[in-house]
């Protein structure tokens, strides 16, 4: 226990420090992009500066925030004037409505082709999966997803190139996800309209995590299917389907949730150049259209609550695989 409370205090010192750290190493001066190019005395600078706290000495600004981080206040935003959790909290349930739905289709075709790919290993089939699902993680996202922006949504006109659901819809503010949002108010027009344009971005944020669970979930299968049980299963007699689904998948399982956590933390918080393409209102974006308006306030909250979730993502699955399989507590 004590090294668990010892590794939670180390990462946050470490997360605060990272975001406090970042944006001030980018060139630029929030209080010259408050002001303009133009007009600016440098006795409004000055007054600016000391507005937001930028007249302190590093260290004391550093240990506001690590102060105001624990109590969850970021202050107001340079650009918006609103205060920064309010914003989180608006546009948090988009990022992970997107990622969530990335994630469930992903990891459910990914499942099904690396066991598939195990079954027939070093077939056409196995050689053909593996090929493109070491393309997928290898393909820039911003290529992928400006390719499917031109076929599905130019071309074809099958999908919404941006936002969340169409501007003729309105429904009540519930949970802000639409989804939920949309069922609450029984609104099934605004329903299919909320699939319809989260279908693109997910689809395109969902590729990498789609290659990387088929290869573990391959690699996991195919080394498990050697183990003397397995053949000990098969000299029983045991179906096929009994040793897929009860033997090599429960020993497999650790791994392939290991992979889940990570894409989770992934999606969570790598979804910037997607929310970028489709005009996603999510965290991603949030989060690039304040480091360009170097609003630090912003900055700061966006990289320390991403880091928060992958902190977060990573301990709970660590926690939930010791659960599955008890033998890798000494080893997690």
């Amino acid at each position: 226990m004590i090294a668990k409370i010892f590794k939670i205090l180390l990462s946050f010192l470490f997360i605060t420090l990272v975001s406090f750290s970042i944006i001030r190493l980018i060139p630029g001066d929030p209080a010259q992009n408050i002001i303009g190019e133009r007009g600016a005395s440098e006795e409004r600078l000055i007054e600016i500066r000391k507005n937001l706290g930028l007249d302190q000495p590093l260290l004391m600004q550093y240990g506001h925030f690590v102060l105001n981080a624990l109590k969850g206040d970021f202050g107001d935003s340079i650009s918006s004037k609103q205060p920064v959790i309010q914003e989180f909290k608006v546009l948090f349930p988009a990022t992970f409505e997107l990622a969530a739905t990335a994630l469930i289709w992903s990891s459910l075709l990914g499942i099904g082709l690396g066991i598939f790919a195990a079954i027939r290993r070093n077939t056409f089939i196995d050689y053909l999966i593996v090929s493109v699902s070491t393309v997928g993680f290898a393909m820039p996202v911003f290529w992928w997803g400006l390719v499917c922006i031109f076929v599905f949504a130019v071309q074809f006109m099958l999908f919404p190139v941006s936002g969340r659901i169409d501007v003729i819809f309105d429904i009540p503010y519930a949970t802000g996800f639409y989804f939920i949002d949309a069922i609450i108010a029984g609104d099934g027009a605004a329903f299919l309209s909320a699939c319809r344009h989260i279908v693109l971005p997910a689809f395109v944020l969902g590729t990498i995590p789609l290659a990387l669970v088929t290869r573990v979930t391959r690699s996991a299968f195919i080394d498990i299917s050697k183990e003397d049980f397995i053949r000990t299963a098969r000299a029983k007699g045991l179906s096929s389907s009994q040793i897929i689904f009860k033997h090599i998948f429960k020993n497999a399982l650790p791994q392939i949730l290991t992979a889940l956590g990570l894409s989770l933390g992934h999606l969570l918080t790598g979804a910037i150049m997607t929310e970028t393409l489709f005009s996603w209102p999510g965290l991603g974006r949030w989060i690039v259209t304040s480091i360009l308006a170097r609003d630090y306030p912003v900055v700061q909250a966006g990289l320390f609550y991403s880091m928060v979730v992958v902190f977060a993502v990573n301990f709970t699955t660590d926690e939930f695989v010791k659960w599955v399989n008890p033998r890798l507590k000494e080893s997690l």
